[in-house]
């Protein structure tokens, strides 16, 4: 059954995302009536038995500020300097106005590495879930401090939706300083008309995402398509609103038709796949022919040797790698039951001839079905 506004409601474990145009104003200053009333709606849902969420954008903002910038630096030791001036004051802040409302909450910084070693993946989400059945609120961000790649790539509204994979989270809210996602830039064409339901992210809405938003900010429209293809993936709803409406929490929340909702797929991931597909990095390419592309996309089997025409890069048994087809698309990621020397070794033959040329067999397929997620 597709998921309606009316569904909304039913979500107990909510995740929240403000960005920096959101806690900030265009000079960079915190807009503390805004932040307390975000918290305040926060506070009421978990208030009424829910289990929220917050990813918050701003560290790096919060130090420029301080520090009197007018604009973020370029370089990276500006940055992570920034980040770790930030992070501590914007933490402070949060503290103080949950602690208003008696709540406690915990900070949780995490990097892309999180996500990409398994074990460390696990941890992260046996980690927010203890914190959830304490009956705290989490606030996560990324650890912009130290991992020079979030800084230079990475974005809030990503991770927002990756969180909400990993706790299994029933919707995910992500506040910006638009009304949603519309036909064109609202900025640049007065026509532009708002989404109000997307079940589907097409090449054009890519296209017209537009640039990102104020000189603090990092992420724009497009960073926030690439979170909805990710919770539409995952089986979790995700809306984008304007953080300026008043309750604007609570009135998504409550079904209310604002913003532009993203319907996920009826079928919800599993866990393991989910890493496959969001989590993991790929260390190496596998090429397969037409009939492994039929296989694989239409009728759901695993990849066999048989259908493998090249191997790139160096890995290890257990690697995740992605699967391409001729005209290099990729097509789906799977973990590997073999090396990619033996790979290259049993590539376009037969599962029957593994035990020949290897001298042993240990798997009838190279990726099994049950760890290979096809996009």
């Amino acid at each position: 059954m597709m998921v309606t506004r009316e569904n909304l409601m039913k979500a107990q474990r909510i995740v929240v995302k403000v960005g920096t145009s959101t806690l900030t104003y265009t000079n960079g200053k915190l807009n503390l009536s805004r932040i307390e009333s975000l918290v305040r709606q926060i506070v009421d849902l978990h208030n009424s038995g829910k289990e929220m969420i917050l990813v918050s954008s701003g560290a790096i903002g919060v130090g420029a500020d301080r520090m009197g910038f007018k604009r973020v630096p370029r370089t990276i030791p500006e940055k992570q300097a920034l980040a770790a001036i930030g992070q501590g004051a914007l933490l402070h802040m949060y503290e103080k106005i949950f602690a208003e409302y008696g709540k406690t909450v915990a900070q949780v910084l995490l990097t892309r590495d999180d996500f990409m070693e398994r074990m460390r993946y696990l941890n992260a989400t046996n980690a927010l879930l203890a914190i959830l059945s304490m009956q705290v609120i989490p606030i996560i961000n990324e650890n912009d401090t130290v991992v020079v790649e979030e800084i230079k790539f990475g974005d809030n509204d990503t991770l927002s939706a990756m969180v909400a994979g990993i706790t299994d989270a029933e919707l995910l809210i992500i506040l910006s300083d638009v009304d949603g996602l519309y036909d064109s830039d609202p900025r640049l064409n007065s026509k532009a008309a708002l989404q109000k339901t997307v079940t589907e992210i097409t090449e054009e809405m890519e296209i017209n995402a537009g640039t990102k938003g104020s000189s603090f900010s990092s992420g724009g429209m497009t960073t926030k398509l690439n979170a909805a293809r990710i919770c539409m993936a995952e089986g979790v709803p995700m809306v984008i609103a304007n953080s300026s409406y008043d309750d604007v929490i609570r009135r998504i929340v409550n079904a209310q038709d604002i913003g532009t909702l993203f319907v996920p797929r009826e079928e919800k991931m599993q866990a393991r796949k989910r890493w496959i597909a969001f989590g993991s990095a790929t260390q190496g390419k596998l090429y397969i022919d037409a009939g492994a592309l039929t296989a694989l996309v239409n009728r759901g089997k695993s990849l066999l040797p048989s259908g493998i025409l090249k191997v790139e890069d160096e890995f290890d048994r257990g690697a995740v790698v992605a699967v391409m087809t001729e005209d290099e698309q990729e097509i789906a990621k799977g973990m590997v039951n073999y090396s990619s020397q033996e790979i290259k070794l049993i590539a376009g033959h037969k599962t029957s001839e593994i035990e020949k040329i290897l001298s042993v067999k240990d798997y009838d397929e190279v990726i099994h079905r049950n760890n290979l997620w096809v996009k």
